[in-house]
Formats: structure tokens, sequence, C-alpha cells
């Protein structure tokens, strides 16, 4: 019995029925600032009407060698890019970034080594790869360099090579100490993000946290650190918490809140972290300002409206990610990586940080 399965129609049909060529159907898709908008008004109407969908996208990166896709490579578990505001905010400003020239995003969740398992970078489909602070050594980093793929890095690791944008991280931690200092607090606290030590989480010695895999988290501690010591405050406790989120991190600061003798302020080494610490404060009915002062960084947007609201280090996450979009573009497009791009920061005093009590 004969088939009546109806043939699928192609971009020569198109180009034959409004009688123009195949590159001008195929701009009508994919390049449109190529033809006026009423010439592809009319393909994609007539493409429409005969059922054609557009290029195969599978036949296009043959023919082109691209994917249009992004690898987007995370230290942590795909739900802190939706958890964690201030990767989501960044986040969301890159990939409106690159959409604009049709790159989707691929995202490469972490595992135990700072990064994505190096055979996910190996196998992944996509033309150039991301780094979101990664840890020194990734695996995945050296997936990336295997593969030549280009490599764009959001605050961390240094790589040669690698286009990159970046925080002041030990400017903001250098402001938010002198800050409490001026406020005459002298009996401190560090929160500090996870360092990658063994085992996970814990007391550190300032030593021990000095050593984190994370280049942020070494900034942060050397401007805290060394801002507290020219004051005197030498000897300060540092705890890692052992995971991003805010019950981890109550957790953690509850641990120095109970120590003895009791700090009167808690640096934090993000919002998150802090917004944990005023939990931890009102879990034991110390009140803050009045008894503990909390400072974190980032001011993503839960810091204003926290209760009380935070003082924390302003980094521009949407600039962050829309510098690194601009960034992957200019790789994508075979132009240099520029000299790093490092954003400066910004102390805003809220409601979470007064005078050292009585």
């Amino acid at each position: 019995m004969a088939s009546t399965r109806r043939r699928q129609p192609t971009l020569d049909d198109v180009a034959d029925e409004v009688g123009v060529s195949r590159t001008t159907v195929s701009n009508a898709f994919n390049r449109p600032d190529q033809l006026s908008a009423a010439l592809r008004e009319e393909v994609l109407r007539t493409a429409k009407r005969l059922g054609y969908a557009g290029p195969d996208p599978v036949a296009r990166s043959l023919a082109t060698r691209r994917v249009g896709a992004i690898a987007f490579m995370l230290d942590t578990g795909v739900s802190a890019a939706f958890s964690d505001p201030a990767l989501s905010i960044t986040l969301d400003a890159l990939a409106a970034e690159v959409d604009r020239e049709g790159h989707a995003l691929l995202l490469l969740p972490g595992g135990d080594h700072g990064g994505p398992p190096a055979d996910r970078v190996l196998n992944a489909q996509a033309d150039l790869a991301v780094a979101y602070s990664l840890a020194d050594g990734a695996p995945a980093l050296r997936a990336v360099r295997d593969r030549g793929l280009p490599l764009v890095v959001i605050d961390q690791p240094y790589v040669s090579g690698a286009a990159r944008v970046s925080t002041d991280d030990r400017g903001g931690a250098i402001a938010a100490a002198r800050h409490l200092l001026d406020l005459g607090h002298r009996r401190f606290g560090i929160l500090s993000a996870q360092c990658l030590s063994e085992p996970r989480g814990g007391p550190m010695t300032a030593e021990e946290a000095a050593k984190s895999m994370f280049r942020d988290n070494r900034e942060r501690l050397a401007g805290y650190v060394d801002t507290l010591a020219t004051a005197g405050v030498t000897g300060v406790p540092v705890w890692e918490t052992s995971g991003t989120s805010r019950e981890q991190a109550r957790q953690a600061a509850g641990e120095l809140l109970d120590g003895d003798p009791r700090p009167t302020a808690l640096l934090c080494m993000s919002d998150e972290l802090a917004l944990g610490a005023l939990a931890a404060a009102r879990q034991r009915g110390l009140r803050v300002p009045g008894e503990l002062s909390v400072v974190g960084f980032d001011d993503a947007p839960p810091a204003a409206w926290a209760e009380p609201a935070l003082t924390t280090v302003r980094q521009d996450l949407q600039r962050k990610g829309r510098l690194a979009g601009e960034l992957a573009l200019r790789l994508l497009a075979g132009r240099k990586a520029p000299p790093p791009v490092t954003l400066p920061v910004e102390l805003v005093v809220r409601d979470s940080t007064g005078p050292r009590p009585a």
C-alpha cells in the first residue's frame, strides 16, 4: 500500500514560493537584521502557511560548527542558581545579554571539587564556558582548557588567557571592618563561606581560612583580619559554614554567638550568611543592633527587606552579569580577551549595625 505521509516542506520550498534566494529565507530566521521588516514578515508568513518551522538546528550547528549554547559552570547545585539572590541576579543579567545574539545557557552544577565534574564539561554541547566563582584548580577548568573552549571567569579563579570580571572583595571587607571599629566594637566573629576544608564546616583559625580554595574568601578574610589587626584586634574566631543556605548559616552563627566572650559584631562574607546570623540572634533573644551588629556582603534585595534592614557591602550584580555576557560575546566573535575588570563596591549602612553595647 502506498504511503500517504505528507512530505515536509523545506527551505527551498519557501524560497520558491516567495521568489527569493535560500540565503534570504535563512536570514529571515537567523539574521533578521539583514532583511527589511516587510520582506522578513512575508517570508515568515509564507513559511507558516507551508508548515515550515525553520532551519534544522542540528544541520545548522554542523554547518557553522556552533551549537548556540554557553556552559555556565557552578560550584554548587542547580538549586543555588534560584535560591541565592546574588547568583540569580548575576545569571539573569548574563542570560539577557547573550540572548540578544541567540545564545542559550547550559547550567553545569558543581560537585565536591569546587566545580562541575570534568567529564560533564568535556561532553557539554557548548561554544564557550563561563566559570562562576569556582575553586582554584577545579577539574572543570582543565576540561575547558583541554577542549580549547573560550572562557569567561566571574569572580574567580585567575585563569591565564581567560576574560574575567570580579568585585573588589578586599576593599569591601575593609570598609565593613572599619565601619564596625568606628562604632567601637572590639569583640568580633567572622562567618565564612565554604573554603573546601576537610572536614567541612566548623571553627577555623585565620591561617587555615587564608588557605581557602576560593579567592573571594581569601580576599574578604584578608580585608577583615588585616583591618582589625591595625586596631589591635587579633585572634578573631572564624567559623566556616557547611553549605550556602540560611539554615546552615544560622547554625554556624549560633556557634559563634554561644562563644565566651560573645562577639558584639559579626562580619559575614555574604548577605545569605548575614541573614542566617540575624535568625540566630533572634533565636537567642539578642537585640540587633543593641547587643549585636551584623554586616553582610552583596546587597541583594533581601538585605533591604530584612528585619532589621541589613548593613552590607554593595556590589553591582547586574552590571557584573552584563559585563560577563559582553565578554562572552566578544570571545565568540573571535576577539581577544581584554584586561580583567574589577568592579567597585560601596558600604550601605542600614539598621543592623550600631554602637558597641556598654
